[in-house]
């Protein structure tokens, strides 16, 4: 199907497509085929009740939906389109490549759905702070008078924006701020992206990619075709690695990012302000200044360093799509961070609390535990094949105390007994949601005033909670209980 123009509707009509997956972005790519005239077949290895109720929807459009059975390749499959969480390593892709059927990501079947006037892409990318990056450029898209959205991974399946170009007011899009999850990436080979981003690097998701190179191949895979920018992370010098492999546009520049002084193509920070050296006319000797730290707004009250980062890289890649100045600097200023991104609740007996919970991974958490000094420092879940021995090192002189909570918590105490022997440690041997609350009290007994308490796991939490934000939230609870108590 590579030679297919599927802004033809016809190019799909007739034509045996499988699914794999259902869920947030698999029920919206078989909804969009089956309009297309497709016939379509879902597969799905798992057979629940809300599974069940997706099935039949689907099943009205005309879709086979085949549930409990993920492996087996359905007759006279034409095309897959897999959702994100699918390994390439999965029974049913070893299958489809012995039979020389091709296999598309959600993203991929989003952007060949693609009308010939759709909307440039400006793409974000990296292990840690895509969401909130892009959430910060459709913000100042937003600012600068360009109709926008924050859209694919974040939550919002491309295939419906394109489709439908989103809008309640019938207008279609001047451009997309798309956040891409490596999975999505390994996936659209064809995505051309106007600028995109990888924020940073870090060993994530390794489980699924099979290595680190693979998984920063599939990350650097956001810079292929880029027709004006690709931004990079200074401090990270593997994301403009990947900016030299990448095949881009004749004209296409390389942009960096710097918490430092910026060189030209670059932007960074001068005596607190954001500046640009980059979309400038005389870059050599010019610097543009864009906003000021104290513009950047989480609410933690204080620009953390990841935050400045986030920010910098969204303002580059709105420059870069001809942004002025002002509109960077009112749309940092009214960008308010999701809940549970170094989220902070509330002081209490002067010691600050800070909910990080979506620091779910050691990177994260690192770039958390930067922001703030002296610690009390809440850990630990599930560990995902991590190690923290760099992390603890990294972060020892800032901490107080730690109260470890989760399964794996003993990676951590091991890794604290190595490189902050001093520190002080309470283990919470119970991995019950009430362990919360208890590590609050704990926290907050070890802490002085002019302490954060932080809550960042370095792990994920399913171990005792649905996700991280029923985590963060079972966090924010337990605070509240310690403020009404008068602590």
């Amino acid at each position: 199907m590579t030679g297919y123009d599927p802004r033809d509707p016809q190019d799909f009509a007739g034509r045996h497509i499988t699914v794999a997956g259902l869920g947030v972005s698999g029920v919206p790519a078989a909804r969009a085929l089956a309009g297309l005239g497709a016939r379509v077949t879902v597969v799905n290895s798992s057979d629940g009740e809300r599974e069940r109720a997706q099935a039949a929807e689907l099943a009205e459009l005309g879709a086979t939906v085949r549930l409990g059975d993920g492996d087996t390749l359905p007759e006279g499959t034409e095309l897959i389109v897999t959702t994100p969480g699918w390994k390439p390593t999965s029974p049913l892709f070893l299958a489809a490549e012995k039979a020389g059927v091709p296999v598309w990501g959600d993203v991929e079947l989003a952007w060949r759905l693609r009308g010939p006037d759709a909307a440039p892409w400006l793409a974000v990318t990296g292990t840690n702070g895509k969401t909130t990056t892009v959430r910060m450029l459709a913000s100042i898209l937003t600012a600068a008078g360009l109709r926008t959205a924050a859209v694919g991974n974040i939550g919002v399946p491309l295939v419906d924006v394109v489709l439908g170009e989103g809008r309640a007011d019938g207008a279609s899009y001047d451009v997309l701020a798309v956040e891409l999850s490596s999975y999505q990436l390994h996936w659209a080979p064809s995505v051309r992206a106007h600028s995109a981003t990888v924020l940073n690097l870090a060993p994530d998701h390794l489980d699924w990619h099979g290595s680190m190179a693979a998984y920063a191949a599939d990350k650097g895979r956001i810079y292929e075709g880029n027709t004006v920018a690709c931004v990079y992370n200074v401090a990270d010098p593997a994301t403009e690695d990947l900016v030299r492999q990448a095949d881009v546009e004749e004209g296409c520049r390389a942009i960096g990012f710097t918490l430092g002084t910026p060189g030209p193509s670059q932007l960074g920070i001068v005596d607190g302000i954001l500046v640009d050296r980059a979309f400038v006319e005389n870059r050599q000797r010019q610097a543009q200044e864009l906003a000021e730290i104290a513009d950047i707004a989480p609410s933690s009250g204080k620009a953390a360093p990841h935050n400045i980062a986030n920010a910098l890289a969204a303002a580059a890649l709105a420059r870069a799509f001809g942004v002025p100045a002002a509109a960077v600097r009112e749309g940092l200023r009214t960008f308010h961070p999701d809940a549970h991104r170094i989220q902070h609740v509330v002081d209490v007996a002067g010691v600050s609390y800070v909910d990080d919970s979506k620091a779910t991974n050691t990177h994260a958490a690192e770039a958390s535990l930067a922001a703030y000094e002296p610690i009390v420092w809440i850990a630990g879940g599930l560990a995902k094949g991590a190690t923290f021995d760099e992390l603890v090192r990294t972060a020892a002189g800032r901490l107080r105390g730690v109260v470890l909570i989760g399964a794996d918590r003993a990676l951590i105490r091991e890794a604290l007994g190595r490189h902050a022997p001093d520190v002080p440690v309470v283990d919470l041997d119970r991995t019950d949601t009430g362990a919360m609350s208890e590590a609050v009290r704990e926290a907050a007994r070890l802490a002085e005033p002019g302490d954060t308490v932080l809550l960042a796991p370095a792990c994920a939490s399913m171990d005792m909670f649905v996700n991280y934000n029923k985590r963060g939230e079972a966090f924010a609870d337990a605070v509240g209980e310690l403020a009404a108590a008068g602590h």
